[in-house]
């Protein structure tokens, strides 16, 4: 045996978590923190110091613990409210939010919103979805036959959910292309970007209250009017919630099934055993839709949560007003829970990964996720058996931001 000294291990190196180089491969970096440092503190753009939760049981944990609350008024001191980022005023009504709000305020608006969104709603999209994917390829080829190849995010993974929740809705043909240029305003004022956006996003919640108002007056069969019409006892959604959880359905909802449909697919296109594996097994899709939401996390943490109190995580000592982020991510490939994490296994089984939350906050727009995946995969891989990319793998560009994770284009060809 050697008298050499082992060496000390290498120290972690600074993390930013929003920058797109990290998004590309997040995984090798929270293995370590899993191993050397589960609750690590990081300093963010625009947010300050927050703590990453990295494995697996104290993620869930935090998704239960009501110590970690989604409004940040209830927890920071008037002192840290002043010096965090603020909302403009224009736009506080998005404060009234499912991912904004805890305890009793939140069970009544989710209670009142469920009943809007429930498994069989979604369930009859399906047909529409099927519909959709199908126009979509037909443009997407016939792009792929004029110039050798299509974007998978711009012509297919992007369009699927927004032109479906548009129509779920309930916003008229007519004011389609308005209604998508004005999502892209409020998709980039979540990302963090708001100056450039903010009249336009104006005028998008103008547009929104005029449609609430009028489903009100006057409902129809979509969603804006469930939701104008969802009551419980005397309760019922204000104005304000309703916009607000209209707001929530394009942005975090729409986000995540676009990137899950899109590093779904490159997921697949780096693993062609498996591709081959779903191709040509229609019955593995609920399990690989599973499995590819473990994979590849379209959401790579959790939403934001605050410390209400000082608290323990892990050893770790958290102080009152804390930004804490349980790290999904990191803890759909703990070791302790999941098989050879790291390998993409389409019929794994048992897969309680932890990408759609646990808990009161659990996603109430997971069923319509998991149908859309469910519908776009396969069409992709039935319409599109010779799919490959078009580009070299490091020539593709990741989104920055703190929560969602996802390529900005995937360029694709057919042999």
């Amino acid at each position: 045996m050697s008298d050499r000294p082992l060496a000390a291990p290498s120290p972690l190196p600074r993390i930013d978590i929003t920058d797109p180089g990290f998004k590309a491969d997040p995984f090798p970096l929270y293995a370590r923190l899993r191993d050397e440092s589960p609750v690590h503190p990081v300093e963010l753009p625009r947010f300050g110091r927050a703590y990453l939760v990295t494995r697996y049981a104290d993620v869930a944990a935090g998704f239960r613990d009501d110590r970690l609350v989604k409004n940040r008024r209830t927890a920071l001191t008037a002192g840290q409210l002043a010096r965090g980022p603020r909302l403009p005023r224009a736009l506080s009504a998005l404060e009234r939010g499912l991912l904004s709000l805890d305890g009793e305020d939140h069970h009544r608006l989710r209670a009142l919103v469920h009943q809007a969104f429930t498994p069989r709603r979604v369930e009859e999209m399906r047909d529409q979805a099927e519909r959709l994917a199908d126009e979509l390829l037909d443009a997407a080829l016939a792009k792929a036959a004029r110039t050798g190849h299509f974007d998978l995010v711009a012509d297919y993974a992007l369009p699927l959910p927004l032109t479906l929740i548009a129509r779920i809705l309930g916003v008229p043909e007519r004011d389609g292309a308005r209604f998508r240029s004005w999502t892209v305003s409020l998709l980039s004022l979540a990302r963090g970007n708001p100056l450039p956006r903010i009249p336009s996003v104006l005028l998008f919640l103008r547009y929104l209250r005029r449609l609430v108002a009028e489903r009100t007056r006057r409902p129809t069969g979509d969603l804006i009017s469930a939701l104008a019409a969802a009551r419980e006892a005397d309760d019922r959604l204000s104005a304000d919630e309703v916009l607000s959880m209209i707001v929530l359905l394009l942005t975090a909802g729409h986000e995540t099934t676009v990137n899950l449909i899109g590093t779904g697919t490159l997921a697949l296109l780096r693993h062609p055993d498996q591709l081959a594996r779903l191709r040509d097994d229609p019955a593995l899709v609920p399990t690989a839709v599973e499995e590819l939401v473990r994979h590849v996390v379209p959401a790579e943490t959790a939403t934001e949560r605050y410390a209400r109190e000082d608290l323990e995580i892990a050893g770790t000592l958290i102080p009152r007003g804390s930004l804490v982020l349980l790290v999904v991510a990191a803890a759909n490939r703990d070791p302790g829970w999941f098989p050879d994490p790291d390998r993409l296994d389409l019929a794994r089984s048992p897969n309680r990964h932890l990408s759609f939350g646990q808990g009161v906050h659990y996603c109430l727009g997971a069923p319509l996720s998991r149908l859309e995946a469910g519908v776009a995969l396969p069409a992709l891989l039935r319409r599109v058996p010779d799919l490959r990319l078009a580009v070299p793998e490091d020539a593709l560009r990741w989104r920055g931001g703190m929560v969602l994770r996802g390529v900005e284009s995937l360029p694709v060809a057919v042999r």
